[in-house]
C-alpha cells in the first residue's frame, strides 16, 4: 500500500446515512485524511477514479448489476471495508424477501412491467469477501474510527462478540428494563458504547446479534409463557404481553440475512 493510500467511497442501497457518519467525525476526520487521498465520494466530491486502494462500501445488493459493481470494487481494491448494517449483515433492506416478486410489483410498482434483474436482497459480505466489518444503523463512529486506525496502521480488526449490556455496565447506564422497556441488547453485538441506551432507549439490535447468540432464549425470556422470570422481566413480559412472533419481527428489522432464519424468497418461474 502505497504511503498516502487512495480512499473511496462507494454506496449500493441504503440512506446513506453511514457515509453522513464519516462527515460528522470532525476534527477526527480531517485528522485521519492527513494520512490518505481521498479519489472517489459521490456524496462530497464531484470528480472519481478508478483507481483506489481502500473502499468503503455501504449499502446492500438488491440488482444483478450490483454483484458486478462490487465484484469489480472487490478487484480494484486492496482493502474492502463493509460500512454498517446494510452491507455487512444486510438490514432493512432484507425485510422484502419476506413477499413474492408480484407482490411487490404491486404494491411497489404498481402496473408497469417489474424491471429486470432483481435479486434476493443480500449484504456486501454475501458476495464478495471484506476485509473490515464495521456494524449500525448508521455506522458505529467509535467503530468506524478504530477500523479506520486499524487499516492505515496495518492491523487486523475482529468486531466485538460481547452484549450491548457489558458497555452499559462499564458506563454504568442504569439497564432500561427497569424502565419496563424491553431491550434486545443482551445477544446484540456491542462496538456502539451503548449509544441508544446512553439515552435512556432501548437497543434494537442495529449491531447484529452475536455469533452464536441464544435467539431461541431471548424469545422465551421475553414471551409470558416462556418461564419463571426475574421480578423486572416479569413486569416488562406482562406489561408488553409479546407474543414469540412479535419477538422475531423486532430481532428481524435489522437481522434478516442470515441471523434470523426467514421464509425462502419466492421467485417467479
Amino acid at each position: 500500500m502505497p504511503l498516502k493510500p487512495r480512499i473511496a467511497f462507494f454506496d449500493f442501497a441504503c440512506c446513506e446515512g453511514c457515509q453522513l457518519v464519516v462527515l460528522r467525525l470532525g476534527e477526527t476526520l480531517f485528522e485521519l485524511l492527513e494520512h490518505v487521498e481521498v479519489v472517489s465520494w459521490r456524496e462530497v466530491m464531484s470528480t472519481s477514479s478508478d483507481e483506489y486502494d481502500i473502499a468503503f462500501c455501504e449499502g446492500s445488493i438488491r440488482w444483478q448489476k450490483d454483484i458486478e459493481r462490487i465484484q469489480k470494487i472487490r478487484e480494484t481494491a486492496t482493502t474492502l471495508v463493509s460500512l454498517g448494517t446494510c452491507a455487512s449483515i444486510g438490514c432493512h433492506n432484507a425485510i422484502r424477501n419476506d413477499w413474492p416478486l408480484d407482490t411487490l410489483r404491486q404494491t411497489v410498482y404498481g402496473d408497469p412491467e417489474f424491471p429486470e434483474g432483481i435479486i434476493t436482497a443480500r449484504p456486501i459480505t454475501a458476495v464478495v469477501d471484506v476485509d473490515y466489518q464495521t456494524f449500525g444503523c448508521p455506522v458505529s463512529a467509535p467503530e468506524l474510527v478504530r477500523v479506520f486506525t486499524a487499516i492505515l496502521t496495518g492491523q487486523e480488526y475482529a468486531p466485538p462478540n460481547r452484549p450491548v449490556c457489558v458497555e452499559c455496565k462499564l458506563n454504568d447506564y442504569p439497564c432500561v428494563y427497569e424502565k419496563n422497556q424491553v431491550c434486545l441488547g443482551p445477544v446484540t453485538r456491542c462496538g456502539c458504547d451503548a449509544a441508544c441506551t446512553s439515552y435512556g432507549d432501548a437497543c434494537r439490535s442495529c449491531r447484529g446479534l452475536m455469533d452464536g447468540a441464544n435467539l431461541e432464549g431471548a424469545v422465551r425470556a421475553l414471551i409470558a409463557n416462556g418461564r419463571e422470570h426475574h421480578a423486572i422481566m416479569e413486569r416488562v413480559v406482562l406489561s408488553h404481553g409479546l407474543s414469540e412472533e412479535d419477538i422475531l419481527q423486532m430481532f428481524g428489522a435489522y437481522n434478516t440475512w442470515p441471523q434470523v432464519e426467514r421464509k425462502d424468497y419466492q421467485h417467479e418461474d
